[in-house]
């Protein structure tokens, strides 16, 4: 039987749910069982019609806690799936990557946060050094974020190969990438961050007490590279309750030392706002160590051995050539914001303001989504690595449906809540009313959102790179920016015109990222 016909014919039970599906393709799935103690020649007695499901289950010595229903499958996911992501139930795979690396998202984001809030205790330029450094380090997350593709892709590809052995010297060859950029970065940075801060405009006072914190997180920022890096490698094979634990792991560290040396609690040294650098590059440096570990001792599906610690040179380009268009995709992207910016900022420090605000709600709601879109480019690298193209389409397909249920709800409460939820953050009566704006209008494209972002990760996940980089630059440059100045400038709109250029961006992101999806090109990606 083909490949095609195969699956075609399996397509609906592997999207039936975790009982059915499974038990049907476990069935088939005889060398992989035999590991498992299960004999695929020995059949039940009988196939009656009342069979019960669970009858089915204990029989195929499935586990009793994968057929307990949804909240198992959600425990599942955060003990660390063993489930083979080429087989199986869609629906339930997808849920078993995306859950994790939901709050992997989530966690993420607390880093900026928790320094924000205690630095904010030592007054506005320790803020404003924070602010300035971050604006800095966002080069760097698109490096780290651009890496981070190609590792994943390539990663993802050899699991789904079933060679992990490639797997590994992949992980081996993204790390010596890693470190080799961010390295040199590192001592520049270090050297040069005094200068650094008075070119974007820094105050000699607050060069004077913020040069510190630059120093150490531009200096160190190797460990920002590499957590960004081997968390996708182990997303890409899989392995998303791994990288979420040691997130967890950075961010507790970071919790407790943060006041610690912030303020010079106990025996600690009082640092001010150069101990939330401190504090931030131990539980960072912490994590990245835990990372290597894990790697070491082969605690998840990829184990680095010795054989496997050898630098070469080919692999590394190949890495750079899809990482090299990943970077250039992230920075597209980052800069495109600052467009938008120049152009509201000529309205006032209320327009700002409440824009500020209302996207940093968005932002926060929709990490969720960007979970959802890491789940559909694992799916898409392993199952294309399988030889299973169809399989990985439909992935992408179903983590886009759940996308839009989500991303629907949330726009919906949005809409119907903007007001109370701007005056969460503020209730002056000058900045309520473009918050408000700024989140309704912003809201009313979440649908397209949905769709846009896994379409874009789908295509990250096979390895093709340049096409979402394309779609960005066109969207973002040469539609979204000119778009938001004419309806805001040209045509008289204000603010409002910055808002509504934001869905009809991405609705077209949307539009022609699925179309171009359709076309399956995608699928023939080597990599």
């Amino acid at each position: 039987m083909t490949e095609r016909a195969r699956s075609s014919g399996s397509q609906r039970g592997e999207e039936l749910g975790i009982t059915e599906g499974r038990g049907a393709r476990d069935h088939r799935g005889g060398k992989r069982w035999e590991r498992e103690g299960y004999d695929p020649q020995k059949k039940p007695t009988s196939r009656r019609k009342n069979d019960s499901v669970s009858d089915t289950i204990e029989k195929a010595a499935v586990p009793p806690g994968q057929a307990a229903g949804a909240w198992a499958t959600i425990r599942e996911a955060l003990r660390g799936s063993r489930q083979d992501y080429t087989e199986g139930p869609i629906g339930r795979a997808i849920v078993l990557l995306a859950v994790p690396m939901v709050l992997e998202m989530v966690l993420e984001s607390v880093f900026a946060v928790v320094d924000v809030f205690w630095v904010a205790h030592l007054g506005a330029d320790a803020v404003a050094t924070v602010g300035l450094t971050e604006s800095m380090l966002a080069l760097l997350y698109a490096l780290a974020i651009g890496l981070s593709m190609g590792a994943a892709a390539t990663v993802a590809r050899r699991v789904g190969e079933k060679d992990l052995d490639g797997a590994a010297k992949a992980a081996v060859s993204s790390i010596a990438l890693g470190i080799s950029v961010s390295v040199p970065i590192g001592i520049a940075g270090f050297l040069a961050a005094p200068r650094l801060l008075a070119a974007m405009g820094a105050s000699g006072e607050l060069i004077g007490t913020g040069s510190g914190f630059t120093r150490i997180m531009l200096g160190f920022n190797v460990v920002i590279v590499l957590l960004f890096l081997i968390n996708a490698i182990f997303r890409g094979a899989g392995d998303a309750a791994i990288a979420m634990r040691v997130l967890w792991l950075a961010n507790i560290i970071n919790l407790a030392l943060d006041p610690c040396f912030i303020f010079g609690l106990g025996p600690f040294p009082k640092l001010g706002v150069m101990g939330a650098a401190v504090a931030t590059t131990c539980g960072r440096g912490t994590a990245v160590l835990l990372q290597l570990a894990i790697l070491a001792r082969g605690k998840g599906r990829i184990a680095i051995r010795r054989e496997h610690l050898v630098i070469e040179p080919a692999a590394m380009l190949r890495l750079l050539k899809i990482s090299g268009s990943g970077i250039l995709q992230a920075a597209i992207g980052t800069a495109s914001w600052l467009g938008l910016v120049r152009i509201l900022s000529a309205f006032g420090s209320a327009a700002l303001a409440g824009y500020t605000i209302g996207i940093r709600l968005i932002v926060f709601a929709i990490l969720p989504s960007w979970g959802m879109s890491n789940a559909a480019a694992t799916m898409v690298g392993q199952n294309l690595g399988a030889k299973k193209p169809d399989r990985a389409e439909r992935s992408v397909w179903k983590a886009a449906q759940y996308n839009v249920v989500f991303l629907g709800c949330v726009g919906v409460t949005f809409v119907a809540l903007a007001r109370p939820l701007v005056r969460l953050f503020t209730s002056d009566p000058a900045i309520v009313p473009y918050g408000v704006d700024c989140l309704r209008i912003v809201s009313y494209g979440f649908l397209f959102y949905a769709f846009g972002m896994v379409m874009t990760q789908a295509f990250n996940g096979a390895g093709d790179t340049w096409t979402p980089t394309r779609i960005n630059l066109f969207i973002f440059w040469l539609w979204e920016i000119p778009l938001a100045y004419v309806l805001a400038r040209r045509l008289g709109l204000g603010p409002r015109g910055v808002f509504w250029a934001i869905p009809i961006a991405f609705s077209t992101l949307a539009v022609v990222s699925t179309l171009l999806f359709r076309r399956g090109k995608w699928k023939e990606k080597k990599v």
